[in-house]
C-alpha cells in the first residue's frame, strides 16, 4: 500500500479518536491543502495537525490507546509528535490570548498570534473522507510568512508551489461563487 493511502487511513483514525474524545483537531500543511483541493497533489512526509493545548493530555492518551507511539520532538507545551506504522503525526498546540485570538501555545513564540480566521474554514474532503482543515487563506499566509516569522526556516520549493495552487483554487472558487 502506498504511503498516501496509509496516511489517509491515519487521518481518518486520528479524526475518529479525537472526535470520540470531543477534541477538535485541524489538518494543516500539505494535507490541509490537499483536503481543500479535494485531491492528493504530492507525496507527504508526515501529517501535520493543530489541536488545543488544553486538550493535549486527552488527545495523547487517546492516541496511545490506539497504538500511536510518542516520538521526541519540540517541547511538549508546543507540539505532540506521534508515529504509527512508521508514519509521523505532529500536533502543534494552540492557545487563546485574553482577547480570544488563537495563539502559539508554548515555546519561544508562546502568545504569538496565528492568522485570524484560521480555524473557521469549511471542512475539506478527499473522496469520502472529510476532515477539519486550516482555512486556505490562512494556509497561504502561514506558508508565505513562515520564513519571516522564523528565519531559520527558509521557504521551500514545495511551499511556493503550495501557495500558487491554493491561490489559483481560491481565485477559481471566487469566480464560481459570483
Amino acid at each position: 500500500m502506498r504511503r498516501a493511502d496509509r496516511q489517509l487511513r491515519l487521518i481518518a483514525e486520528a479524526t475518529e479518536v479525537a472526535g470520540a474524545l470531543g477534541v477538535p483537531v485541524w489538518l494543516r500543511g500539505g494535507w490541509a491543502m490537499d483536503f481543500f483541493l479535494g485531491e492528493i497533489t504530492r507525496d507527504h512526509e508526515d501529517i501535520d495537525w493543530f489541536a488545543w493545548a488544553d486538550d493535549a493530555g486527552d488527545l495523547a492518551e487517546g492516541l496511545l490507546l490506539h497504538g500511536y507511539q510518542p516520538i521526541p520532538g519540540p517541547p511538549p507545551d508546543l507540539q505532540l509528535d506521534f508515529a504509527k506504522g512508521g508514519l509521523g503525526n505532529s500536533f502543534t498546540l494552540l492557545g487563546r490570548d485574553t482577547d480570544g485570538r488563537v495563539v502559539v501555545a508554548g515555546g519561544r513564540w508562546a502568545g504569538a498570534p496565528w492568522p485570524a480566521g484560521m480555524l473557521d474554514g469549511e471542512p475539506g474532503r478527499i473522496g469520502g473522507l472529510q476532515c477539519a482543515i486550516v482555512s486556505p487563506q490562512a494556509q497561504v499566509e502561514i506558508k508565505r510568512m513562515m520564513p519571516v516569522w522564523d528565519p531559520s526556516r527558509p521557504r521551500r520549493t514545495k511551499d511556493a508551489e503550495d501557495i500558487a495552487r491554493l491561490q489559483a483554487a481560491l481565485r477559481s472558487w471566487g469566480k464560481r461563487s459570483e
